[in-house]
């Protein structure tokens, strides 16, 4: 594993020196002192080292659930940390992040889109678990659904934000989690499971962040 992150490393840095596209697997090689063959032990295409990345970035939400510091928080208040500390394990290579994305969203890329879809539902689940949600039935697939529309608002936000602090982003995720927990609320059918709100939700606080 540790071979797989100085791999990963390496890739980060020689993308942030010339750019994500300029980014060559042998290159990474040749950087890190190993085979190609050392290599694809770890990753089987250039994509796999955007994987890893995003999984860097969920291995910090669940972090920070297991730390103990949402203990007590509404939902809408644990997600916002959760999809804050997710964008702020990225943070140190923000440019070549959007070039990442950049490059998924680039025309006749569709054999890596498909799979970045799947990499989107993948994160939301593990935002979702890491939040303590309990919804269920139709309201967890209502829930899924704003909570994937939330986080994917936020990182675009982030991915273009100039100020490091990212008080935009702040700000419009706060704003949307807490129009979310205030439909919750409003509809009977689906109060206390809807993203923003489950059965250990607390009173309303001001918005986290804001």
């Amino acid at each position: 594993m540790q071979d797989a992150e100085r791999l990963l490393d390496t890739a980060l840095a020689l993308a942030e020196l010339h750019g994500w596209e300029q980014v060559r697997l042998h290159a990474v090689a040749a950087a890190a002192g190993v085979s190609l063959n050392d290599v694809r032990r770890h990753y089987r295409e250039k994509d796999a080292l955007i994987d890893a990345w995003f999984d860097r970035a969920d291995a910090a939400a669940l972090d920070l659930a297991a730390s103990g510091e949402l203990d007590g928080l509404s939902p809408r208040e644990r997600l916002f940390r959760l999809i804050m500390a997710w964008l702020a394990a990225l943070a140190p290579h923000r440019r070549v992040t959007r070039e990442m994305i950049l490059a998924k969203l680039e025309p006749g890329h569709i054999h890596i889109q498909f799979p970045a879809v799947m990499r989107i539902s993948r994160t939301v689940q593990w935002l979702r678990e890491a939040a303590g949600l309990t919804d269920h039935g139709l309201a967890r697939a209502v829930a899924e659904t704003a909570c994937t529309a939330i986080y994917l608002a936020a990182f675009t936000c982030w991915l273009n934000e100039a100020d490091d602090a990212v008080p935009n982003t702040r700000r419009l995720l706060a704003d949307l989690l807490g129009t979310a927990e205030r439909v919750a609320l409003a509809c009977p059918s689906f109060r206390g499971e809807a993203p923003a709100a489950d059965a250990r939700a607390t009173a309303p606080r001001s918005a986290p962040g804001a």
